[in-house]
């Protein structure tokens, strides 16, 4: 799944922070747009394809609500 992340919103930081969070759950590759931090998140552990698609986008839910909160915390996005 790839997430895209707006720069003015979000702090880079606070991405890391929320990948390394939720690394017991998913692997992620995280890229830079001018725009955009990007993300491509994978389940670690498979599922059944029914249930495995609905976990990952909780987890992708969460993890985009953790990187929010954790940017709240710091200020603001990056400057």
């Amino acid at each position: 799944m790839r997430l895209s992340f707006d720069r003015t919103l979000y702090a880079g930081s606070a991405i890391d922070q929320a990948l390394q969070a939720f690394a017991s759950v998913a692997t992620s590759v995280r890229s830079e747009t001018e725009t955009a931090f990007v993300v491509e998140l994978s389940l670690r552990a498979e599922a059944a394809p029914a249930s495995a698609a609905r976990r990952l986008r909780r987890i992708a839910l969460e993890l985009g609500n953790h990187a929010l909160g954790l940017t709240i915390e710091r200020g603001g996005p990056d400057r």
